[in-house]
C-alpha cells in the first residue's frame, strides 16, 4: 500500500520531470494511490521524523530531502545512457532493483548483474539499474515504486513491442506476505507485495519479459505474474527461506547460482535456472538448511523468443564477482 507522502513526492518528482525531460509523462501511473484530495493533510517533516532514524543517514551523502528533489534528474541520466536499440533484432533490456539499502548484498547483485550482461551479451543487451544503498546515493536512482514505474514507463516507449525482452531483477528481502523489503531509511518508501507488481506490470505493453525475484518466499510471485510471453524465476518457493543475505555475505545463494556461476556458463536463461537450482541443492544439504525449492514458470513463446534473442550474438568472455562492498571474512547462510 502506498502512503501518501510518497503521492506527494511522486507527484513532484513527475512535475519535475516533464520540465527537465521533454516527452515524459507528467507523473507516474500512481497505481493504488488515494485521491490527490489526501496530500493536503501530509506533514512530511512528520512523516519523514516518526518512523526512521535520520542518525543513520550517511554523514557524507546530500540530505535526504536532496536525494528526493534529484530522482527525476537521476532517472532522465540513467535512460540517456540505455544506449541506441540495436535494430533488425531482438534486443533485452535489462532493469535491476535492489530494494534494502541496509545490507550490501543486494547492491554488490546488482552493480554484478549490469556488468554481467554488458560484457556476457554485447550490444542488444541494456541495463538500467534502481538500488537503495548508502555508497550509491548520487550515482544510481533509488528503487522506488515511483522510480520502477518511471523506468518502466520509459523503456516502453524506446522498446519494440512485438520484438524485444524486458528482463525485470528484484532482490531484496522477502516476507511471508509475500512483499518485497524497500528501506533507504529515513525516505518513506513504499513496499512492493506481489499483486502492485504484477498490476504495474500489466499498465505497460511488454509483450516478452523475464521476472527474476530474488528474495524469501519469493515463490508466492508466480501466480500474478505468470502468463503468455513471461519467463518467471524466483529464489524460493512461496512457503520458503532462500539464504545468503546478511551484512557478512557478498551475494546470496540465488545471485551466485543463476548470475555468476550459470550465466557465466550458458545465455540460456532456462539452462541457467536449472543449472543454478542444482547448485542452491548442494549448498542447501551441505549447510543443513531447509531447501528454498526456486520456482520457474514458463509462459508460452518466451522460450522461443529468448531464443532468437541468443542468435543476434555471441557470448562474451565470462567475468569473475567481485563485490561493489565487500562483507567481512566470516559468512554465513541467512535468510532473505
Amino acid at each position: 500500500m502506498r502512503s501518501a507522502l510518497t503521492v506527494l513526492l511522486a507527484f513532484a518528482a513527475g512535475v519535475l520531470l516533464a520540465t527537465w525531460w521533454p516527452g515524459q509523462p507528467a507523473m507516474p501511473s500512481l497505481v493504488g494511490h488515494p485521491a490527490p484530495a489526501a496530500l493536503a493533510s501530509v506533514d512530511p517533516d512528520a512523516a519523514l521524523d516518526s518512523d526512521a532514524d535520520v542518525d543513520s543517514w550517511p554523514s557524507q551523502a546530500p540530505t535526504p530531502e536532496q536525494v528526493l528533489y534529484a530522482q527525476p534528474r537521476m532517472m532522465r541520466d540513467a535512460l540517456a545512457q540505455l544506449g541506441p536499440r540495436v535494430p533488425g533484432k531482438p534486443n533485452l533490456y535489462l532493469l535491476v532493483f535492489a530494494g534494502d539499502g541496509s545490507e550490501d548484498v543486494f547492491r554488490n547483485e546488482a552493480e554484478y548483474a549490469a556488468r554481467l550482461f554488458a560484457q556476457r551479451f554485447g550490444a542488444t543487451t541494456h541495463s538500467l539499474v534502481l538500488e537503495n544503498n548508502p555508497a550509491s546515493l548520487t550515482t544510481r536512482p533509488l528503487a522506488s515504486w515511483s522510480n520502477l514505474e518511471t523506468a518502466l514507463e520509459s523503456l516502453g516507449k524506446v522498446m519494440q513491442p512485438d520484438q524485444d525482452i524486458l528482463l525485470l531483477y528484484l532482490t531484496s528481502h522477502g516476507s511471508e506476505d509475500h512483499s518485497l523489503l524497500v528501506d533507504m531509511d529515513p525516505l518513506p518508501l513504499d513496499q512492493l507485495g506481489a499483486s502492485d507488481l504484477a498490476g504495474i506490470l500489466a499498465m505497460h505493453p511488454f509483450k516478452w519479459k523475464v521476472v527474476v525475484v530474488n528474495a524469501c518466499y519469493s515463490g508466492g510471485f508466480v501466480p500474478p505474474l505468470r502468463g503468455s510471453g513471461t519467463l518467471v524465476l524466483t529464489a524460493a518457493r512461496s512457503d520458503r527461506s532462500s539464504f545468503g543475505c546478511g551484512s557478512d555475505s557478498d551475494i546470496t545463494y540465488f545471485g551466485k547460482a543463476w548470475l555468476v556461476d550459470a550465466l557465466n556458463r550458458t545465455p540460456d536463461f532456462i539452462e541457467a535456472f536449472k543449472q543454478a537450482s542444482g547448485e542452491i541443492s548442494q549448498w542447501e544439504q551441505k549447510d543443513k538448511l531447509t531447501p528454498s525449492e526456486p520456482q520457474i514458470d514458463i509462459g508460452s513463446g518466451i522460450a522461443g523468443q529468448l531464443a532468437l534473442w541468443r542468435k543476434g550474438f555471441t557470448p562474451g568472455p565470462t567475468l569473475p564477482f567481485k563485490p561493489a562492498t565487500p562483507a567481512p571474512a566470516s559468512t554465513t547462510a541467512v535468510a532473505q
